[in-house]
């Protein structure tokens, strides 16, 4: 069913959630040292931080048919369908060639959550497929 390797959707799913961990910048005092504040500049969306362009990439790097099934996993996920309806998921997907799908789910809330759930409702689980490669 699916086109896209499961262990492609955890690596993207990785990625969301370190993105979906960022937070807006909170101005510390000058010199401020990384062990004094606990370090949590590290969750701070910064303008130099590699993260959202870590998870742009790994989508660009997707062949047009694993894009289609990721925005069919997220909405599966979401519960905009079920997984008995994975092929009307996958059309209606379809309907978005002529769209930018990795803009589309780098901005969709919760993207590590809906593709989780949706690769567990379709069968998959990233646990299995880490479980695979030891």
């Amino acid at each position: 069913m699916l086109t896209i390797r499961p262990d492609k959707v955890c690596y993207i799913i990785v990625k969301a959630r370190e993105f979906d961990a960022k937070v807006e910048p909170h101005e510390l005092e000058e010199g401020s040292n990384p062990s004094d504040d606990m370090n949590v500049g590290v969750l701070e969306d910064q303008l130099d931080d590699a993260t959202q362009q870590e998870l742009l990439d790994a989508l660009q790097g997707l062949n047009q048919d694993e894009l289609l099934d990721l925005v069919a996993l997220t909405w599966i996920g979401r519960g905009d369908f079920s997984d008995k309806e994975w092929d009307a998921a996958r059309a209606e997907a379809g309907a978005m060639r002529n769209k930018h799908i990795p803009s589309y789910l780098l901005e969709t809330p919760l993207l590590s959550d809906y593709l989780t759930e949706g690769l567990s409702c379709m069968g998959y689980s990233c646990e299995a497929t880490e479980r695979e490669h030891l």
